[in-house]
């Protein structure tokens, strides 16, 4: 069972890294104020009045952050500057992860999390035609031999995978779908169809990529749930899907899609 992630641990490791800018923007200032030669000087008053005023940037996209999980209110002033704090400071959190002894997963299924609530609290209403579901190809079962990556129509629909499902949802709601084997295809695809929402299944890796790739169009993750281990014959929880659509298109559901990963694992029957 895939236990269910926090959005403290992403937020945490944001706090941490903001922390230590400043550390380093102080380290800087003494050095200026002591020992650092007169001919340098102005270089480095140059270096500090920029990391002041990145740190400040980051602060306040950080506060808007953390006031929009905890209201569960966009705040649209500030939507630039939480991208910019989070597509700034995403890497400098994996390092200071591993550093910190934590896996890479748990911090990008926090990110995904923390990505998923912030979507969640904005209001759309989108045309069905532009909204995207974006699929991992190891959805299809790895001995099928009709691949759909490059025609999703190819599918047969006899049901031994998932794929049949997300078709019947997508024709019921008249959204798209395209399925994608890695990250520079589902790039490709993104700029093909040019969707204003995208609902995207993949695993930790491939749906923080792609979150932090498409920005700043709105992307709900669902990660997939793997029975069989990564790249095979994986699965999706297609009530997770379905709510991640209709939230998009304003089904009146806008309050129910939640971030279900700790029950994703105990739908999926192998």
């Amino acid at each position: 069972m895939r236990m269910k992630i926090k959005k403290r641990i992403f937020i945490s490791l944001l706090v941490a890294c903001i922390i230590m800018l400043l550390c380093i923007t102080v380290a800087g200032v003494m050095l200026y104020l002591n020992k650092f030669s007169h001919l340098y000087r102005p270089i480095l008053l140059v270096v500090i009045a920029v990391m002041a005023v990145l740190i400040a940037i980051l602060s306040i996209g950080l506060a808007a952050i953390v006031l929009t999980l905890w209201h569960e209110k966009s705040f649209l002033g500030p939507q630039k500057l939480m991208n910019f704090c989070i597509n700034l400071l995403f890497p400098i959190a994996l390092t200071l992860g591993r550093l910190l002894n934590i896996h890479k997963d748990i911090i990008k299924s926090s990110y995904i999390e923390v990505n998923n609530r912030l979507v969640k609290s904005r209001n759309f209403r989108i045309k069905p035609d532009e909204i995207l579901v974006l699929a991992p190809h190891c959805l299809q079962r790895w001995d099928c031999p009709y691949k759909i990556t490059a025609n999703v129509s190819n599918c047969r629909r006899c049901g031994r995978c998932d794929i049949d499902k997300l078709l019947s949802l997508v024709e019921s709601r008249g959204v798209k779908l395209a399925v994608a084997t890695g990250g520079t295809l589902a790039r490709k695809i993104v700029m093909e169809y040019k969707p204003r929402a995208i609902v995207a299944i993949a695993c930790e890796r491939d749906l923080s990529e792609g979150i932090l790739d498409t920005n700043p169009i709105p992307v709900l993750g669902i990660l997939n749930i793997r029975p069989q281990g990564p790249c095979m014959n994986t699965r999706v929880d297609i009530e997770m899907v379905r709510e991640a659509v209709d939230f998009f298109l304003d089904y009146g559901l806008t309050a129910s899609f939640i971030w279900k990963g700790s029950k994703a694992d105990e739908k999926c029957k192998t």
